[in-house]
Parts: structure tokens; C-alpha cells; sequence
């Protein structure tokens, strides 16, 4: 159903998980989206940047077992978190459609696996992060990070609509019907990280 509209884009409500996205006609071609991800000066070295991505780091490296294996999904142009969990001692991998397009990952398996920032830039979320959950073995970790919606009104002055490559948009309420479908439970963490454990059975 009609969710929102400003004067660039349309916004639509899937009246059963909630998801608030952007229908297929205002979505960026890959090259004018890869243009915008290019003047990201996102870094290892960058102490704030560092600080940002600490606010899922923290609870995911309390739930991990030392030296484990974890693939980092949507790592951008300057691949950050993952360097940040190489220090933790864990053996990490990156994905990227744009920088890092090695797809042998996907024939990979993991014991957790992050995407900061990056679902709200998906075509199809929820077969993404179908096919990352598919990946984790039993036991393992999903962290997420991304701003969710709090209600209508709050969305049309919400300044992370405006992103032109922003285009699906989860509350609490999806997280929560898509854990329930995979038998766990959604943790939030502060106003915009999940984390979600794969059942040890089934």
C-alpha cells in the first residue's frame, strides 16, 4: 500500500512484513549507484568511522567463540569491519557487488556474517538475506545495521529516505517477523542494530 511520497520518489508498505520501499521505476542504475559509493571516504584508519561500526562490532564479539569465521556482505569501497574483526583474531571474508564481486563465498560457510548499512540498498532484502541466513551454520550469527522506521509521520521528515540509493527501509516489526520465520529471535541494540542466532537444530 501507498506509504509516502516526496518529490522524487514514491514510498509502499508491504502490508504483512512492513518493509517500506521504493518501487523498481525510481531505482538507480548500477552505474549512478556505484558513482555515489565512489565518493564514500570510508576507511580503516578512520577513528569515527571506526567508533560507527563499534556499535555492532560489541555485541556480535561478545557472542563469538574466539577465531571463527565470518563473511562480511556489502563491505564498500573501503572494506572497515572486516579489518576490525581480523584484529579480534576471526578469519574474515568480504563481499561486494561493486568492489569485492568474488562470488565463491556463497559456496562458503560461516559462523556469522555482517552487512552494515548495506540492506537498505537492496533490490530483493529479503532473498539476500534468505541466501546469507542459508550460510551460517548452526549456531552462527546475523548482524545487521541500518535505520529503521518508527511510523509514517516520523518517515516523511526522515532524512535517511533522501538517499537515492536508500531503497528499503525495515522496522522492528520486520526483524522480528523474519526472525520468527527462521525460529529465533531478533536482539536490537541501540536505534539500528539486529543480531539474530541460527538455531543450534532445524
Amino acid at each position: 500500500m501507498d506509504y509516502a511520497s516526496d518529490k522524487i520518489r514514491n514510498y509502499v508498505s508491504c502490508g504483512k512484513c512492513r518493509l517500506v520501499f521504493v518501487p523498481n521505476k525510481f531505482h538507480l542504475s548500477p552505474s549512478d549507484e556505484k558513482e555515489i559509493y565512489d565518493q564514500h571516504q570510508n576507511s580503516p584508519d578512520d577513528s569515527g568511522y571506526r567508533v560507527f561500526l563499534s556499535r555492532l562490532l560489541t555485541p556480535l564479539v561478545e557472542r563469538l567463540e574466539p577465531n571463527r569465521t565470518g563473511l562480511d556482505f556489502g563491505s564498500g569501497p573501503g572494506p572497515t569491519l572486516s579489518v576490525m574483526l581480523s584484529e579480534k583474531g576471526h578469519e574474515m571474508d568480504i563481499y561486494d557487488p561493486f568492489y569485492a564481486p568474488d562470488t565463491a563465498c556463497f559456496d562458503s560457510s560461516y559462523d556469522f556474517i555482517t552487512a552494515t548499512e548495506v540492506v537498505e540498498h537492496l533490490s530483493a532484502p529479503g532473498e539476500e538475506l534468505q541466501r546469507l541466513w542459508s550460510l551460517l551454520r548452526p549456531g552462527g550469527w546475523l548482524g545487521v545495521m541500518t535505520k529503521l522506521v518508527i511510523d509514517q509521520a516520523a518517515f516523511s521528515n526522515w532524512h535517511y529516505k533522501n538517499d537515492p540509493t536508500h531503497i528499503s527501509f525495515f522496522s522492528r516489526d520486520s526483524f522480528t517477523q523474519l526472525a520468527d520465520g527462521w525460529g529465533t529471535n531478533a536482539e536490537f541494540f541501540g536505534s539500528d542494530v539486529i543480531l539474530m542466532q541460527k538455531p543450534l537444530q532445524g
